[in-house]
């Protein structure tokens, strides 16, 4: 055994480790410290890119809204049976006259409305014109309670019988202390209430929440909502002893009413909805609700590809609002025709820069950068300029005799507005790395394959092209990607019938706010996307792309 090996016969480094643990160390360090260099930029990434866009994606099958702001209506539901044919019993209508009254005053059945309405027409409305109309039902109980005791009008009353008595004292203190930036303490409820009154001391807690996270406010300062007393009068008639879990006052107030309730004028739930709006009354109605009262729906993507999610199961849109797979086909062709367009124009243009003198090829390549100084705004307000059939092009056809003036071409407002302004956009990014790669072919090769018999055709074809392919993959890739997210520039020239699948998103997201058919129509977008880009490093290589060098 040397100095430099153990009785294993491994080498030994200075540091007496074996020599292959001490290099594994080393690198491992290496990781790291790289990792720390780049960690900052990682996480900057991660948040403001890959989270927005993973959160986006996220909303294409997210469909909470209905099981959050309806909950014991879809327990209800779920013994129903929808091809019946007959709407629910009363006891569903009971479960929704609880949510929505609650929606109704957190402003939550609104967007209820909203988001049922993209499958049903006519919800949104139905559920406005109901939500206005929960306070009269609980009004009515609300007035009996009144009349049997005044006390129950008051605010601090509701407050010492649901909520625990240090949750009160706590509360006492904090509106004593009148700090309005500290919030109210969370709300408890006192135990033996919820047991007692389970219907009241949950809608109770959810009001002291509400007050508190939204307002502010204290449960003890803001009267009760019309809702509770329809709640008191439910938990009464099904828990007449519901006294006995209180004292004092509280079980004297609650035995007095628990008697007096059998009296009391009862709300027939479902003839109260029906009166609101008659769409209450029909099966689709509560169908629709049952379908998509699951947190998760495909019902986005079926839409996306004009399908659609029905009560009766999934079927084909109508065949009036199938529009999604048109715009995919169409949005694929026009990117493909584009690029095609930005290889035709561009590769000329790029050959030219790479064989001319340093100056000149510099003089023209600031032309091929000077669209990058001006707003696409600007560049696409021209093309509308010049292709209207007022415009120049169409005054210079007639000026010389081509066209008619009575016939003048129709070239804006259409797929080949789109194409011609769009390709005018994209150029830039096919030349620039046609360019890039086409100055690293030595002159020498052409040269060489002339000088062997070669015409300038074959010289061109066999020996000068093959090595601009990485060039012409790179720009092919650039403006494909670009093109077929674009929705500017076709929404300026595209009229009707040369606007792509993102002029929808846009639409989804800024103007209809049905964000989750936006963000299906984008997720599939985005998988066409990358299943293309699989397909061409199957058939090319992603190796043989290249931006240069």
């Amino acid at each position: 055994m040397s100095d430099t090996t153990d009785a294993a016969g491994r080498i030994i480094s200075a540091d007496g480790r074996p020599l292959k643990s001490s290099l594994n160390r080393a690198l491992r360090r290496e990781k790291l410290r790289a990792l720390a260099l780049i960690a900052p930029l990682l996480i900057f990434v991660l948040i403001t890119f890959i989270a927005p866009i993973a959160d986006m994606l996220f909303r294409s099958v997210e469909n909470d809204i209905v099981s959050n702001t309806m909950p014991r209506t879809v327990a209800s539901l779920r013994d129903w049976d929808s091809t019946s044919g007959e709407v629910p019993g009363a006891g569903v209508f009971e479960s929704a006259y609880f949510d929505l009254a609650v929606a109704a005053q957190k402003k939550l059945h609104s967007q209820l409305g909203t988001r049922l309405n993209y499958e049903l027409t006519g919800m949104s409305s139905m559920f406005r014109r109901t939500g206005r109309r929960m306070d009269d039902v609980g009004e009515v109980y609300m007035d009996q309670f009144a009349a049997l005791d005044q006390a129950w009008e008051s605010p601090e009353v509701w407050a010492a019988m649901i909520g625990d008595a240090d949750w009160l004292a706590s509360e006492k203190a904090w509106a004593k202390a009148q700090n309005p930036g500290t919030p109210p303490p969370a709300f408890e409820v006192k135990e033996g209430a919820q047991a007692a009154l389970p219907l009241t001391a949950a809608l109770y807690k959810d009001f002291a929440a509400y007050l508190r996270l939204n307002d502010g406010d204290s449960p003890t300062q803001e009267e009760p909502w019309p809702v509770f007393y329809a709640a008191l009068y439910t938990d009464l008639i099904n828990r007449p002893d519901a006294a006995t879990a209180f004292s004092g006052a509280d079980a004297q107030r609650l035995q007095t009413s628990a008697a007096a309730v059998t009296n009391f004028e009862a709300v027939d739930y479902k003839a109260a909805f029906v009166k609101a709006d008659d769409g209450w009354g029909q099966v689709n109605t509560w169908a629709t609700i049952k379908a998509f009262s699951p947190k998760y729906t495909p019902g986005y993507f079926l839409n996306a590809v004009d399908m659609q999610k029905t009560p009766q199961g999934i079927s084909a849109q109508p065949e009036s609002q199938q529009i999604y797979i048109l715009l995919f086909k169409r949005t694929l062709f026009l990117s493909l025709t584009i690029m095609f367009s930005c290889i035709a124009l561009g590769y000329p243009v790029a050959w030219l820069l790479a064989n001319l003198p340093a100056r000149s090829a510099n003089l023209l390549l600031i032309l091929v950068l000077l669209p990058f100084w001006t707003s696409l705004l600007v560049r696409t307000s021209a093309w509308k300029v010049l292709l209207q059939q007022q415009g120049v092009i169409n005054d210079t056809l007639v000026w010389i005799g081509l066209v008619n003036d009575t016939d003048r071409l129709v070239l804006i407002n259409n797929q080949f507005g789109t194409i011609v302004a769009m390709t005018h956009i994209l150029l830039p990014f096919m030349i620039l790395p046609l360019y890039s790669v086409m100055k690293t072919i030595p002159p020498s090769y052409l040269r060489a394959a002339k000088s062997l018999g070669a015409t300038n055709w074959t010289a061109f074809w066999r020996v000068y092209f093959p090595q601009s392919v990485p060039g012409i993959g790179a720009g092919s890739i650039l403006v494909f990607i670009l093109s077929i997210g674009y929705y500017i520039t076709p929404e300026l020239v595209g009229g009707t019938t040369g606007t792509f699948i993102s002029n929808r998103i846009a639409y989804h997201i800024s103007s209809s706010l049905n964000w989750g058919l936006a963000a299906a129509l984008g997720t599939i977008l985005l998988v066409v996307v990358l299943a293309l880009y699989w397909a061409y490093d199957r058939i090319v290589g992603i190796d043989n792309v290249k931006l240069g060098g």
